[in-house]
């Protein structure tokens, strides 16, 4: 699958995921919450790492005004990411019962929902005429790759550009996944002494 294509099934994964959270009780909403939190950082991470670079560096050499325009994009595409990972971190810390937490969590999909509509509209056709079929496919090969090892929460004050996002990026990755790993596991202990209990004498 190309590049293009990856970044277009991420864009529909994550509006189903809006799609379910604005269907749930607020109970629910913790759950759905840590899914779209774990999308959205997987996706900017691989889009700023290798995407949002090939198409800077491609626009840089175009001839034609309207390409050129997708380096601007770009840059534009870098701050609309900045502003949806200071909401992600800012959800994670809140309770879904927090007063102001509905009203974020509408901020952000407004905030993502204008982001997929310019790149979808905007960068991705410019992009595919950049880039053509043969780097699109190679980059998209690269990005599933990424994908396994990228981010997996908002890192708002990390860099946002090669080669400090590289970088950054491999480190915030292995302290991420640790830190799912732990939370899984108290997760399923919970869940484990809860049907001990559950099941226990006189029941």
């Amino acid at each position: 699958m190309d590049a293009i294509a990856l970044l277009q099934r991420d864009h529909k994964e994550v509006e189903q995921l809006f799609k379910e959270f604005e269907k749930l009780t607020e109970r629910a909403h913790k759950s759905k919450e840590k899914k779209v939190i774990r999308e959205l950082a997987i996706h900017s991470a691989v889009e700023e790492m290798l995407f949002y670079p090939a198409v800077r560096t491609a626009a840089l050499k175009a001839t034609v005004r309207s390409l050129k325009e997708a380096g601007e994009t770009v840059l534009e595409s870098l701050e609309e990411h900045h502003v949806v990972k200071w909401t992600l971190s800012e959800l994670e810390k809140m309770s879904p019962d927090d007063e102001r937490y509905d009203a974020k969590f509408k901020v952000l999909m407004e905030s993502v929902r204008h982001h997929v509509e310019e790149e979808q509209e905007e960068l991705f056709p410019k992009a595919r005429r950049l880039l053509g079929e043969d780097m699109l496919d190679e980059l998209g090969e690269r990005i599933e790759k990424a994908k396994k090892l990228a981010p997996t929460r908002p890192h708002p004050r990390a860099p946002d550009e090669p080669p400090g996002n590289v970088v950054a990026g491999t480190v915030a990755a292995v302290m991420d996944r640790a830190k799912d790993m732990m939370r899984e596991g108290v997760e399923r202990l919970s869940r484990r002494r809860s049907q001990e209990a559950d099941s226990g004498p006189g029941r």
